[in-house]
């Protein structure tokens, strides 16, 4: 083998310029064998008139052979030399990963990494593998391809393989289409070895590099025993595609389903807003019939009255101009004309009729106002129900409507129960850590579970989610789905306990930014005296005693936020939190609480956003504590 390597020309040592490969197997220049051979075959390296020979391992060749240009191996050496230096068998350019040969005419791509070496049949009406040494047109089929050579030979030009001791080393494997992808693309040597370990196929160079200390067998060994193998793993794959067929049968039947449901419903739905659309359109009918009926009585009565005013006033101008134009001398006439501006005086000396004191069909926008806002609470409420958990990720349900008015959450009756079990809520239990990037410049944090209101303020950096006009500190991690549930210990002073959305401007002012003060968050209140629940600015008082340790579980399914105080581990609710659902016949259930409305109509929008555990520090000498939750009682869940 030449010492300057496969990619170098062994008569000018250069990089191959128009490589040839002659029948024995070996590259050279085309320019370099064309100044060896000026007649090419009329003389050659053995002498004058003698066969041509190869420079390098002097086989003869027949006279009239012909030089045709290895396109396979040229476009390798065009993408070796444009992609750079890199590690290479011999001291010509570096190679780079192979291209993709193919038949003459195709360009070349690159190759997979861990191609495996095996043959490429063709079918009857596929082009086959054409010999390389044979000239340009008139090739007949490979017979083998040579790994060393990088090129095809039919079973003519195979011969220098077969005779030549120089080129019995040589790498033969059935005719490869695609000759790079039995290369490594790192070193261009050809893969003969098969890590077991990484299952992929290597070169010597790779083998004795990174797979060092790994199982390496030949490629002939590893395919023998991967075709010992093939019956089970297509046994497999048999199996594992009937178990697919019948998957995606019931998965098109469950698409069909669905979709049928969907229509159904969708014209359910419709006809029934049709109907609610015509009972609207009734209602409105009547309703303006009924101001048509009363604006034409109060009408009539009002223009019959402005109608006898009007001739009243008429007569009595008349009257007035028929006096003032008597003569002096006609006293008879004046007597006459003076009588009848009495009588017409007296006529009107009753007192006409007043304005009305009240418009009966005014009360019309009233009624109509009070449909429009039961319409929209209920509204409001069942859609919340309907994006409540259960909704319809497990297909068509069937809802009872006298169930739906006022249901019964076994969960819920046992949270809204004076005594539970804490360690029910411990399933839930949450651990709050507070974020120092949020609390004001007042509050002084000891660790991520204390926090201290202090006199004089903090240095602490700048940060755009720090509160500037509250003296508050948010919890690290955003809540969204499911129940959580932590312990607060209130050590002294005036504090709020509660959530707030993710996205609140911490710089609102002192007002509108206080826990609770505002439609993104609520609180439980101790204000030294009694607790007190906040939202929206909106105040409920609570008749419960003083306790020092109070849990919050916020259940963010069933957008509800409970309070309670924990003694002894029992939990007695202090108060939930939670949109109540209109009665039969879209009744709200609390009309007359305002802070029940309140949270009727805003409070389901809260949970729209994602919330952060919230404490607000009110007096000077505030002061609370995260309460401790024992690991071994909590079974999940710390979302970050």
């Amino acid at each position: 083998m030449d010492s300057s390597g496969p990619f170098s020309c062994p008569i000018c040592l250069e990089p191959l310029r128009e490589p040839v490969t002659l029948p024995c197997g070996h590259n050279f220049c085309l320019p370099c064998l064309g100044a060896l051979w000026p007649h090419r075959g009329a003389s050659g390296a053995g002498g004058p008139g003698g066969a041509a020979r190869c420079p390098l391992c002097q086989e003869p060749f027949p006279d009239g052979l012909q030089l045709r240009k290895n396109h396979t191996l040229s476009e390798l050496l065009q993408l070796r030399q444009g992609s750079g230096p890199g590690p290479g068998p011999g001291p010509g350019p570096a190679p780079a990963p192979a291209p993709e040969p193919s038949v003459p005419s195709a360009p070349p791509s690159a190759p997979e990494p861990s191609a495996p070496c095996a043959p490429e049949p063709w079918s009857a009406g596929e082009e086959p593998v054409r010999c390389d040494a044979c000239p340009e047109g008139a090739a007949l089929p490979a017979a083998l391809s040579c790994l060393s050579c990088l090129a095809s030979f039919c079973p003519a030009h195979l011969g220098p393989h077969e005779r030549s001791p120089a080129l019995r080393g040589h790498r033969l494997v059935p005719p490869l289409r695609r000759l790079e992808e039995s290369l490594c693309p790192r070193h261009l040597r050809p893969l003969e070895r098969y890590c077991r370990a990484e299952r992929v196929c290597l070169c010597e160079a790779c083998a004795a590099q990174e797979h060092r200390g790994h199982e390496l067998v030949p490629l002939e060994q590893e395919r023998a025993l991967q075709e010992a193998e093939q019956p089970k793993v297509l046994s497999a794959v048999e199996d594992r595609m009937d178990e697919l067929g019948a998957g995606i049968a019931q998965s098109r039947r469950t698409v069909a389903l669905i979709k049928s449901a969907a229509v159904a419903e969708r014209e359910r739905v419709s006809q029934l807003f049709a109907e609610a659309a015509a009972a609207l359109q009734g209602f409105q009918t009547q309703v303006l019939a009924f101001i048509e009926e009363g604006e034409a009585a109060m009408l009539g009565r009002s223009q019959g009255d402005l109608r006898r005013q009007e001739e009243q006033r008429s007569r009595l101008s008349r009257a007035r101009q028929n006096l003032s134009q008597v003569p002096e001398a006609d006293s008879v006439s004046f007597l006459q004309e003076l009588l009848a501006l009495r009588l017409a005086l007296e006529e009107g000396c009753g007192p006409g009729p007043g304005p009305p004191r009240e418009l009966s069909f005014t009360k019309s926008s009233q009624a109509v106002r009070a449909v429009r806002d039961v319409l929209a609470v209920a509204c409001a409420n069942q859609w919340e129900q309907l994006r409540g958990p259960g909704g319809n990720e497990d297909g068509p349900q069937k809802l009872d409507s006298e169930a739906d008015a006022e249901p019964q959450d076994p969960d819920s009756t046992n949270l809204l129960e004076s005594e539970a079990p804490r360690d029910y809520f411990l399933k839930f239990a949450y651990i709050v850590d507070l974020d120092s990037d949020t609390a004001d410049k007042f509050l002084q944090l000891f660790g991520t579970k204390g926090v201290k209101r202090v006199l004089c303020p903090i240095n602490y950096p700048e940060s755009p989610t720090r509160f500037t006009h509250c003296e508050q500190v948010l919890g690290e991690g955003a809540l969204d789905r499911g129940t959580y549930y932590w312990e607060v210990e209130i050590i002294e002073g005036w504090v709020s306990v509660g959530v707030m959305a993710e996205d609140f401007s911490p710089q609102e002012p002192y007002d509108r930014g206080r826990l609770g003060r505002n439609a993104h968050s609520c609180c439980l209140q101790w204000n030294g005296r009694s607790f007190s629940v906040w939202f929206h600015g909106l105040e409920a008082p609570l008749p419960n005693p003083f306790s020092p340790t109070v849990g919050v579980c916020l259940e963010y399914a069933d957008r509800a936020l409970a309070f309670y105080a924990v003694r002894d581990g029992k939990m007695s609710l202090l108060r939930r939190l939670k949109a109540s659902r209109p009665r039969r016949g879209g009744i709200p259930a609390s009309p007359i609480d305002p802070f029940q409305s309140r949270l009727d109509s805003h409070f389901a929008g809260l949970f729209a956003h994602r919330l952060k555990p919230a404490f607000f520090l009110e007096s000077v000498d505030a002061h609370l504590q995260i309460g401790p939750l024992k690991k071994s009682c909590i079974s999940v869940l710390k979302r970050r």
